[in-house]
């Protein structure tokens, strides 16, 4: 499987408070900056970006560099919307900002004061996760990103729900482990208090009165707008092709907004001015200055030869927190398919810089940034193009290297220890989703939102998964790590497939669940009855409500059966059980076998 394109912060350099108050240089910052940029885009392999820099309260540059549609020549301008990723972040955390300062949320209470329905993976996190935990990301949970990524959902609460069900890799407060659940959660309780959706908050709070009035919030209304960019992505180094935009709308609060360079220019003016725009108070004075400044240590950030004064590294409410050359700025940036963004801002300087580009994982805005900033605050400039290619030049040998010294851990000669359609059905995590392996052209796939898979038998019972294009098909070159397994129970059937989706835990397990088919309530009254397995043994079968077929035994609890096949039925609540019904040459029921992990018993049906 590919990589995943997916939200991403960027990871900064430390940080040190500026000594003084910076001006703009009296000569033009600006003056040769073309030639520069179109070096980038050359280098990167992009299609294009848009650049704005802000002093004060003023836009004092914006413009738009190569194009929002290759195919079409369509050029980006200052106008152009691209998706900022999590730059949304800041937007989601400053609405409890507002509803703090209102005395509707306590930062240092539980989230299930404003979520009740919420729980985490133990009553110990119940207990000591707090709002501020979550805006800072120290609650002990990795990303799973996952869950939301491959188990797309429309619905905010069914995604609330999962996380109940992740394991966390760290206590609470021990270190900074970046969550986009986490700022859904923060969205959710905007929601909560204010009776509104979160994207009616942020338009009625921030986006109206800023003035960002093509901004918006779906990659659904981004289609449909003119000046809008397509996304893009770079494949074996040199390739460019398009991508389809990724709708990640119930996830929206970690990173679904979508603006230009012009909008953003008013939402960092803001912060710059302690939360005014045109003077007049957008976001709490208390609160900016609470998001400008260090809640959590997110990385060592140890200072590099060529830049002596990098640092520390940590982060606010919405904000990284690094130093650049000796001045103290706030930044995040942002990635989702076809898309990557840098929003920063130097507090102590009045500037601000917002880069957005078309291409997926880019190292475009971070080096736009950097050359824009050298000459903003008069510094000796970095050939920060340059060192980017440097870098991934070493990258790429590197992997090179590393797969050539890479030994093979497949065991030759194996085979599948079940007939391949024995490998097919639905299998479900419930702080994931669930996903169906099905056959075709006698090739196993398996399906999940966001798209098929194909599955290449590795070894024994493990599979390597290979993402299918469709327009290309299937790449087996795109070589990747992940395997996928199949595991039996005790009975031999199989019953879980497991995945190694989040660094720091087990492989992900997902449990067979059964497939219901849909039986008439006329046909169901063929297996109603009672059944004979010895004298005064018995079991019965009977239909509940509209359609719903039950089993009963003596001394156990009823148990709701599943027909997952022709007079096959699965126990909804026991994992490992099931009923399969035998039928005369007259086509009449006369028997039930119960199928159980410690055996198969029989009950002859009683006339």
């Amino acid at each position: 499987m590919k990589k995943l394109l997916i939200i991403l912060m960027f990871i900064p350099a430390g940080v040190l408070f500026a000594q003084k108050k910076r001006q703009v240089k009296t000569m033009d910052p600006f003056a040769g900056l073309d030639t520069a940029f179109q070096r980038v885009l050359k280098d990167l392999k992009a299609v294009g970006f848009a650049v704005a820099v802000v002093n004060k309260d003023k836009v004092i540059y914006a413009k738009g560099f190569g194009l929002r549609d290759k195919e079409k020549k369509l050029p980006v301008t200052p106008n152009t919307l691209f998706a900022i990723g999590s730059c949304t972040k800041a937007f989601t955390a400053s609405l409890l900002g507002m509803l703090n300062k209102d005395g509707k949320v306590d930062f240092d209470k539980s989230p299930i004061n404003y979520l009740p329905e919420l729980r985490f993976y133990n009553k110990e996190m119940d207990g000591e996760i707090t709002v501020r935990d979550m805006m800072t990301h120290r609650t002990g949970l990795p990303r799973h990103d996952y869950s939301w990524y491959l188990f797309r959902s429309s619905s905010r609460d069914s995604l609330m729900k999962r996380i109940k069900y992740m394991e966390p890799t760290a206590a609470v407060r021990q270190i900074f482990q970046y969550n986009n659940f986490m700022f859904l959660l923060q969205g959710m309780i905007t929601e909560k208090l204010t009776g509104k959706s979160w994207e009616e908050n942020v338009k009625e709070k921030i986006f109206t009165p800023l003035g960002m009035n093509t901004s918006n919030f779906s990659v659904h209304t981004l289609e449909k707008v003119n000046d809008a960019s397509l996304g893009y992505t770079v494949i074996k180094d040199s390739i460019i092709k398009k991508l389809d935009y990724y709708d990640i709308d119930a996830m929206g609060p970690a990173g679904s907004i979508n603006s230009s360079v012009n909008d953003m220019s008013n939402w960092v003016i803001t912060w710059i001015n302690g939360g005014k725009f045109n003077g007049k108070e957008i976001l709490p004075a208390g609160y900016v200055s609470q998001a400008m400044s260090s809640q959590m240590v997110a990385a060592s950030g140890f200072p590099d030869k060529e830049i002596p004064d990098a640092q520390f590294s940590n982060y606010g409410f919405g904000w990284f927190l690094t130093s650049y050359r000796g001045h103290y700025r706030v930044e995040h940036g942002g990635n989702i398919d076809g898309f990557s963004a840098s929003t920063s801002f130097f507090p102590t300087d009045s500037i601000g810089i917002i880069v957005l580009t078309n291409q997926n994982a880019s190292a475009v805005p971070g080096i736009v940034r950097n050359i824009i900033a050298d000459r903003v605050l008069d510094l000796k400039p970095i050939d920060w193009t340059s060192r980017a290619d440097s870098t991934l030049e070493k990258a790429r040998k590197a992997a090179k290297e590393a797969e050539k010294s890479k030994i093979s851990n497949k065991k030759p000669g194996t085979h599948l220890s079940h007939d391949l359609k024995d490998y097919t059905g639905l299998f479900n995590n419930p702080g994931y989703g669930t996903m169906e392996a099905y056959l075709r052209n006698d090739s196993l796939f398996i399906h999940i939102p966001n798209g098929d898979i194909w599955l290449r038998h590795f070894h024994y019972d493990v599979f390597e998964p290979f993402d299918v294009d469709k327009e290309k098909g299937i790449d087996t070159t795109d070589k990747n790590d992940l395997k996928i397994q199949y595991h039996m129970n005790p009975a031999g059937d199989i019953d879980m497939i497991s995945m190694p989706l989040q660094p720091g835990i087990k492989d992900i397990e997902f449990n067979r669940i059964p497939k219901p088919e849909v039986v008439t309530k006329e046909e169901l009254k063929r297996y109603e009855g009672s059944y004979e397995f010895a004298p005064g043994m018995e079991a019965k079968f009977y239909i509940k409500g509209e359609n719903t077929l039950y089993a009963f035994v003596e001394g156990q609890p009823e148990y709701e059966l599943v027909p997952v096949g022709k007079d096959q039925f699965d126990f909804k609540a026991l994992k490992g059980y099931s009923i399969r019904f035998e039928e005369n040459g007259k086509g009449e029921i006369i028997s039930a076998s119960f199928i159980q992990p410690n055996g198969t018993f029989k009950a002859t049906k009683k006339k």
